[in-house]
C-alpha cells in the first residue's frame, strides 16, 4: 500500500476533504430510471472522437448519451443493432447516416475503418467476436463487462490489444464513482494503519434478481455467463482495486435455493397471466412489477405514445420470459454466493452476493490496525481507534455511484490522446477480476480452494 503521507498528514488532509458532496445530474437516465450524474469537468479533449455503437440496448444508450450531453467531445457516427425499433431510435437520437447503420456487428467490419473507436454493448456472449474484429481493424474500444465468458478469450483480447497498441477500457464503472475513489484514497492514505481484512456485500435486491437472473437475459449461465461474472465481476474488481493488491486464492459457496419448481405454490401457472391463484400475493408477479407498477420496463421496446404502453406490456408478458412464473423458468443462476479470499500482504476478504434483500447499493467494511471504515455507497464513516473520532463522508449516487459518464469522460480523453494511462480500468487492469470469478466458479462447483491464475 502507498503510505507516502504520515498518519498525521493524512488525517489532516481527510479532515479537509471529508463531508457532503453533490454532483450535478444530466438530463438522461440509466436503465433503472435514475438520472445519470455528470462527471467532474476537466479540460476538453484534444479533439472530438467518433465512435460506432454495437448494441443499442440499455447500456449502449447510457454510454451513447454522453455524446448528446457533450457533443463537442464524442460523436456517435454508426450503430449495429438487430432490433429494428432500437436501431431506428438510436439513428434518430444521434443523427446517424443510413449507410452507417447495420443489423449485426459483423457487417460493421465489412467496411473500411470509419471511426476512431467502437463501443461494445452486445450481450455477454457476444463480446469476444466484435472485440477481436475491432482490434484487428485498428479501433480503440469501450468494452462492456464482462470482457468475455472464458479466461482464454479474455487473454486473447488482452494479447491482441497489446499487439495493436489499442486503448481498451473495460466498463468497470465503480472505479470511477466518487464514493469508491474517496474510499480508495483513505485506504491508501495510511490512516487505517495496516489493512487487515475487508468485507464486501452486494445486495442485488429480490425483484432485480427475478428480473435479470430468473426471467431476464442472464437467467441461464450456460447461454450467457455465470452470475459471479455477469453481475459481480464489478465487485471482484472493486475489492482488488481498493486494496491495491492481488487475490491469491479463493473459496466459494452458493446455489439456487429459491427460484425453482420445488418452491412453486400448488396451483401456480406457467405464466402470471394464466389465472394463477397466487398472483395477487406473489412479490414476483409479472403483472404487478411490469404492468401495474410499470417498473423495470426498460427491457421492453414500448411505443412512443404512453397511452399504448399498457397493451404493449401485456403482449410482452404473453410472449416473452418476462411474463413467466419465476418458479417455472429454465434458470440456473445462484441466488446467493459467498467467497472467502486471500490477498497479498496477508489481507483476507469476504464477498457476499445476495438476492433476497429489499435494498440495493454495495456495502463495504475495511478493517485496519488503526481504524476502520463502514460504507454503503451513499456514505461511509471512518473511525480512528486512537481518538475515537468518527468522520462521515456522503455522496449523492445513481445506480453506479456516478461512474457511467465519468468512465466515458476519461475514455474519450484516452482515445483522443492515445494514452491509456488516463484510464483506471484498462483491460490489463481489469482482467484479474475475471480470473477471480473463474476461480470462484471452479471452487463452488468442485468444493475446492482455488488459486487465481
Amino acid at each position: 500500500m502507498n503510505r507516502t503521507f504520515s498518519r498525521r498528514q493524512a488525517l489532516a488532509q481527510l479532515g479537509m476533504t471529508l463531508g457532503a458532496m453533490a454532483l450535478p445530474r444530466s438530463g438522461y437516465s440509466n436503465e433503472l430510471g435514475q438520472p445519470i450524474l455528470l462527471p467532474r469537468r476537466q479540460s476538453s479533449p484534444d479533439r472530438k472522437i467518433t465512435a460506432i455503437t454495437l448494441g443499442a440496448g440499455a447500456r449502449g444508450n447510457t454510454y451513447g448519451n454522453y455524446a448528446l450531453q457533450y457533443p463537442k467531445e464524442l460523436d456517435i457516427v454508426g450503430a449495429a443493432e438487430p432490433i429494428d425499433l432500437r436501431r431506428d431510435r438510436y439513428r434518430d437520437k444521434h443523427d446517424i447516416a443510413e449507410e452507417n447503420l447495420f443489423t449485426t456487428w459483423e457487417h460493421v467490419f465489412e467496411r473500411e475503418k470509419f471511426a476512431d473507436a467502437v463501443i461494445i454493448s452486445t450481450p455477454d456472449d457476444l463480446h469476444y467476436g466484435p472485440c477481436m474484429a475491432a482490434l484487428e481493424a485498428g479501433y480503440d474500444i469501450l468494452l462492456e463487462k464482462p470482457i468475455s465468458p472464458t479466461a482464454e478469450e479474455c487473454r486473447d483480447i488482452l494479447r491482441l490489444s497489446k499487439k495493436m497498441g489499442a486503448v481498451v477500457a473495460v466498463c468497470h464503472v465503480l472505479r470511477y464513482a466518487p464514493y469508491f475513489e474517496k474510499l480508495r484514497e483513505i485506504i491508501h492514505s495510511g490512516v487505517l494503519g495496516k489493512v487487515v481484512s475487508m468485507n464486501h456485500f452486494e445486495p442485488i435486491g429480490n425483484v432485480h434478481m427475478a428480473h435479470s437472473f430468473v426471467r431476464g437475459n442472464w437467467h441461464n449461465s450456460k447461454e450467457t455467463t455465470p452470475i459471479i461474472l455477469a453481475k459481480s465481476c464489478h465487485d471482484m474488481d472493486i475489492m482488488r482495486w481498493l486494496l491495491g493488491t492481488s487475490c491469491k486464492e479463493i473459496h466459494a459457496l452458493g446455489n439456487l435455493s429459491w427460484f425453482h419448481a420445488g418452491n412453486a405454490p400448488e396451483g401456480s401457472t406457467a405464466r402470471c397471466m394464466d389465472g394463477c391463484t397466487h398472483e395477487a400475493q406473489c412479490p414476483y408477479s409479472a403483472l404487478k412489477i411490469y404492468y401495474r407498477e410499470r417498473d423495470w420496463t426498460y427491457v421492453f421496446d414500448l411505443p412512443d405514445d404512453p397511452a399504448e404502453h399498457g397493451d404493449a406490456i401485456l403482449e410482452y408478458l404473453r410472449t416473452t420470459n418476462y411474463g413467466r412464473c419465476v418458479y417455472h423458468m429454465d434458470n440456473d443462476q445462484q441466488d446467493h454466493y459467498t467467497c472467502n479470499m486471500q490477498f497479498d500482504d496477508d489481507v483476507t476478504a469476504t464477498f457476499n452476493m445476495e438476492a433476497f434483500t429489499s435494498y440495493y447499493g454495495r456495502r463495504t467494511r475495511v478493517m485496519g490496525s488503526l481504524g476502520d471504515i463502514v460504507g454503503d455507497m451513499q456514505s461511509f464513516v471512518h473511525t480512528d481507534f486512537l481518538t475515537g473520532e468518527r468522520t462521515e463522508w456522503k455522496q449523492e449516487s445513481d445506480g453506479h455511484g456516478g461512474g457511467d459518464f465519468r468512465l466515458v469522460h476519461d475514455w474519450v480523453r484516452a482515445v483522443a490522446q492515445k494514452d491509456p494511462s488516463l484510464l483506471t480500468s484498462t483491460i490489463g487492469a481489469s482482467i484479474e477480476s475475471h480470473l477471480m470469478a473463474f476461480a470462484a466458479e471452479r471452487s463452488r462447483k468442485g468444493g475446492t480452494v482455488e488459486r487465481v491464475v
